[in-house]
């Protein structure tokens, strides 16, 4: 038998209860940034059955009304009165100031907080991912888009995927070893039509895009605890900040730990970690490395990177020591340089989306760090 390795996974819909924190901060960013560009934020979400309570700290110059961003987010999701959490529930702000110490160092252009962050590419797929958690996203993107068009009639807010791929020794894809999706739905439908539906409606069609075959699938997990009525913050508690895997790379790449939703992009938390996804796959892209990871460090108050590191996984073309230091000469990667070269506080999208469906690798939103403007640069360094 030949020898496999096993890789998986996960993703979320926007109606899973950290996602609704995740996307209920990012809208109240989003409300922030709209009239004060230079608004300083950190939010934090938590709800649960009837409730939400919304933390943390902001500056601003502008006015949010925390009650409508929060119910407004809610209607938009598709969470309706009857499912144990809607948008007439409970809304508590408990918002204070951004601490003056703090706001020392990122007014000189520091970084707003120390960390690690890490960005990632690999040729995996045409947007540069993953494919497990490319097809566990878009499985989950099919499924949200018939709930919200009326063909899932039976469908709820509250779904989660997973996909576990087969490699041989070389890295290479096989075939998909199990798929798992658990969909909320309504007490009236049956399990058998879920079954159906999600395979013919929102499986095939996903398996197909990417150039696979469904009969070549070894297992398919469709609901496997025999239903899924009870569901979102009423079935299960949401924070902020808890699916940061889902919001990057699936678990492919390494993660510095810090999330992403609620923080302005001078929380390098967010704006390095963007960074270091645009490092990585213009160096994919510029044909240096098949797989390459980019990890940054800061210092809260410091204005330039603490350290670089371009890791290639032995797949690369040219040193990786010296790739790291043209890095440092191509991207200007101190706080400021990357909310200007990222436009992240430019309104020219809103974060609560990327909230919603990943940070990472979309291909439905003109993301800045997504862009391949530095390929010919890096590939004229080394004489490509």
């Amino acid at each position: 038998m030949e020898d496999l390795i096993y890789f998986t996974s996960e993703c979320v819909s926007p109606g899973h209860p950290d996602k609704v924190s995740d996307q209920i901060s990012d809208a109240v960013l989003d409300a922030c940034l709209k009239d004060d560009p230079e608004s300083r934020v950190a939010c934090e979400v938590f709800c649960t059955t009837g409730q939400v309570i919304v933390g943390g700290e902001i500056t601003t110059k502008t006015f949010v009304n925390i009650q409508d961003v929060v119910r407004d987010k809610i209607r938009e999701i598709g969470y309706k009165t009857g499912m144990g959490f809607d948008s007439d529930c409970g809304v508590f702000n408990s918002i204070h100031a951004q601490s003056s110490d703090i706001a020392m160092g990122v007014d000189r252009g520091g970084a707003g907080d120390q960390g690690i962050m890490f960005g990632g590419a690999v040729k995996e797929t045409p947007e540069l991912m993953p494919l497990a958690l490319v097809l566990a996203r878009e499985i989950l993107r099919v499924y949200v888009d018939l709930k919200d068009n009326g063909v899932l009639t039976w469908a709820r807010p509250d779904a989660k995927s997973q996909v576990t791929l087969a490699y041989d020794r070389e890295e290479n894809i096989k075939f998909i070893e199990a798929i798992v999706v658990s969909a909320q739905h309504n007490p009236d439908v049956t399990q058998e039509q879920i079954h159906e539906d999600l395979k013919e409606l929102v499986i095939k069609p996903v398996i197909k895009k990417y150039n696979m075959k469904f009969e070549d699938i070894k297992k398919i997990f469709i609901n496997p605890t025999g239903q899924f009525i009870i569901g979102g913050p009423n079935g299960d508690t949401g924070l902020t900040g808890r699916k940061i895997i889902v919001d990057t790379y699936g678990g492919y790449f390494r993660h510095g730990g810090g999330a992403f939703s609620g923080k302005d992009p001078s929380k390098v938390d967010r704006s390095g970690a963007y960074a270091a996804r645009w490092v990585a796959k213009n160096i994919v892209a510029a044909g240096l490395a098949y797989k390459c990871e980019v990890q940054l460090s800061y210092a809260i108050g410091v204005i330039e990177p603490i350290s670089i590191k371009v890791d290639t996984f032995g797949t690369g073309k040219v040193d990786e020591v010296k790739l790291s230091r043209v890095v440092k000469k191509i991207f200007d990667l101190t706080p400021r340089g990357i909310e200007k070269e990222l436009k992240l506080r430019s309104g020219e999208f809103r974060y609560q989306d990327l909230a919603a469906f990943g940070h990472i690798g979309r291909t439905d939103i003109d993301l800045p760090w997504e862009k391949l403007d530095k390929v010919e640069e890096l590939k004229s360094y080394f004489g490509l």
